[in-house]
């Protein structure tokens, strides 16, 4: 996947330095973009600009130091411009000598000193331990408060944005799944749902979410399912069997085995009669919905699409976090966030949400919360385009099952 790295390179300009380091495993965002390599071990990834000072051994571009078990797949990167090997820096008698950080710092140093790299900037949560021992072997280390990589990621190439539709497609049959397990529910004379003469519980709901997924290529750890008093905690999971007229928060969030891509979705159902302020949330949720999509297009920021939707709250009666900062009922979160590789990245639809761009993938997000209500959330998912926005999100918005 081709990658613009003249961001990176601008940052290394101006803090003088001669590469970005990064020291982790794939399941680092960072590095997987940076490096295009996955490893479940920690590996290290060089990148030195293009335009690189000429000296000899000075390479531009990315090169990789990965054990002898990940050599084979990490020659096959095709962006990478050399791959090496830890084994070729006398790794395992340093770690001997040394001890693991000590003597894993002085091999980078070595495979540093190799590309005459004397200065690095690494991201800020880079380990502690081994910056400090390469500074002790002689390089010079800055920590990057900025999160370059992070703002790089943020604006998708039409490649990432195809990643992510399809991980959305997936999370689309996930949600179907999901609403046919309470449309064929039946309801007992507790009010509880049932299915096949059994309880329908949020666990059996979110078992058939995950094996949908695996079948469309995708999985996750987790996913919400909430229920009744469960659902005004926009990040209770929910649990125990499922009530009629109770509004069921179901929030999907996958991510592609193959691509790494994430997606992300909510739609709230309820199964029988919802009461009229159940009814009523639901229908100014959808109208916030919409009102922040009609407002995303380059050049807005975040925090403007955010306040599209507390005004139709606020206009609404209800309380937010803008009108009331204290509030614990009402719409008490942002707007939305970033996805790509991380579930939740930049750019921020918030408060402080920056200016959004062409390329970057948000979630459209509004809820309501009152454990005395219940809670109800819809979410899309759309990338910013050079006229407006596109919304990924092929699912309609339906309320009663």
């Amino acid at each position: 996947m081709t990658r613009d790295l003249s961001a990176l390179d601008d940052y290394l300009a101006d803090a003088g330095v001669d590469g970005y380091l990064v020291d982790a495993d794939g399941t680092d965002s960072n590095q997987r973009y940076l490096s295009a390599f996955d490893a479940p071990d920690p590996f290290v990834t060089l990148y030195v600009p293009s335009d690189a000072n000429g000296e000899e051994g000075t390479a531009g571009g990315v090169h990789l130091l990965v054990s002898s078990l990940e050599y084979g797949r990490a020659t096959k990167v095709e962006s990478a411009a050399s791959v090496s090997r830890l084994v070729d820096y006398d790794y395992r008698a340093r770690v001997g000598e040394h001890g693991p950080i000590t003597g894993r710092a002085r091999t980078v140093a070595t495979f540093l000193a190799d590309r005459a790299v004397g200065s690095v900037a690494v991201p800020a949560d880079f380990p502690l331990g081994v910056g400090d021992a390469l500074r002790e072997a002689g390089v010079d280390v800055t920590a990057d408060h900025t999160d370059v990589v992070a703002g790089m990621r943020a604006t998708k190439s039409s490649a990432e944005v195809d990643n992510i539709r399809a991980a959305q497609r997936a999370n689309e049959a996930a949600m179907a799944a999901a609403e046919d397990l309470l449309r064929a529910a039946t309801v007992d004379d507790d009010g509880r749902l049932r299915h096949d003469d059994e309880p329908l519980t949020s666990e059996w709901v979110k078992e058939e979410i995950e094996v949908t997924l695996l079948r469309h290529g995708c999985g996750l750890d987790e996913t919400i399912v909430a229920c009744g008093a469960d659902a005004a905690d926009p990040h209770n999971r929910g649990s125990g069997p499922l009530r009629a007229g109770e509004a069921v928060i179901v929030d999907i969030f996958p991510r592609s085995k193959e691509t790494k891509y994430h997606a992300d979705m909510t739609r709230t159902f309820v199964k029988g009669e919802p009461t009229a302020e159940l009814r009523h949330r639901f229908d100014v949720t959808d109208e916030a919905r919409e009102a922040a999509l009609a407002a995303l297009e380059p050049g807005v920021t975040g925090a403007a699409v955010h306040d599209a939707v507390c005004d139709v709250y606020e206009d609404a009666g209800y309380p937010t976090l803008r009108s009331d900062p204290h509030t614990e009922v009402g719409f008490i979160h942002s707007t939305g966030h970033g996805v790509g590789l991380d579930v939740h990245e930049r750019p921020r639809v918030s408060p402080d949400g920056e200016e959004l761009r062409p390329g970057h993938v948000v979630t459209i997000e509004p809820g309501l919360y009152d454990p005395s209500v219940g809670g109800v959330r819809i979410e899309d998912l759309a990338v910013v385009t050079e006229t407006g926005y596109e919304n990924l999100t092929d699912y309609p918005v339906e309320f009663v099952v």
